[in-house]
Parts: C-alpha cells; sequence; structure tokens
C-alpha cells in the first residue's frame, strides 16, 4: 500500500509559478513511476506528467511541456511538478498518482495505469 499527500497548491496570477509535491509513504517494490494528473471543473481528469523511480526518465502532456517540469528525490520519497508561465486554463484539482507497472511511454497517460492516487491540491490561476 502506498500514500501520497500532495501539497503546495494555492492560488497565483497568470504568469506565476508554483511547485507542487507529493510525499510517498514508501517507494521500494510498491511503485516504479509517479505521475501527476489534473481535473478542471467540468472536465474529464488528464495526464500532465510522469517520472520513473529508476533512471528518472520524464514524459510530458503536450499541453504543458515547457512549462510544467517533473523531478523527484528519491532519498525522502518526493515527486515535485514544478509550474511555470501558469495560464487560468491550468486551473485544476491536480493530483499525484503512483503506478507498479514497469512499463514505460506513452500508456502512462492513462488513468487506469495508476494503482495509488493521493487527495489532490487546488491550483487557482487568475487571470
Amino acid at each position: 500500500q502506498v500514500q501520497l499527500v500532495e501539497s503546495g497548491g494555492g492560488l497565483v496570477q497568470a504568469g506565476g509559478s508554483l511547485r507542487l509535491s507529493c510525499a510517498a509513504s514508501t517507494r521500494t517494490f510498491s511503485s516504479a513511476t509517479m505521475g501527476w494528473f489534473r481535473q478542471a471543473p467540468g472536465k474529464e481528469r488528464e495526464f500532465v506528467a510522469a517520472i520513473r523511480w529508476s533512471g528518472g526518465a520524464t514524459y510530458i502532456a503536450d499541453s504543458v511541456k515547457g512549462r510544467f517540469t517533473i523531478s523527484r528525490d528519491s532519498a525522502k520519497n518526493t515527486v515535485h511538478l514544478q509550474m511555470n508561465s501558469l495560464k487560468p486554463e491550468d486551473t485544476a484539482v491536480y493530483y499525484c498518482a503512483a503506478a507498479r507497472t514497469g512499463d514505460w511511454g506513452p500508456r502512462m497517460k492513462f488513468i487506469s495505469v495508476y494503482d495509488y492516487w493521493g487527495q489532490g491540491t487546488q491550483v487557482s490561476v487568475s487571470s
């Protein structure tokens, strides 16, 4: 079982930055990949970014590529999502997720791949 706790959300003006963090209760043998998703009001949950614990390979959604980066701190079992040049359309609840699978690639953007989810943190971007 993996417990995930997100932090770092808040209200920011357009063009600003936020850094989200996701602390995992355990990593060894429990999850191979960590991901970030977001869900705006009235919309489906969508993939944002993913990172492998081993090696640190990353996969970023086209909608945020060049503005968002994902990183990990293996010593602290923590994953970060650095969000720069934020836009009002980035407003959403952001969720951290963990996947046990060792697979990688475009399939990591699918919700069904992930086994554990955090409670989410709100990000609001004003124009």
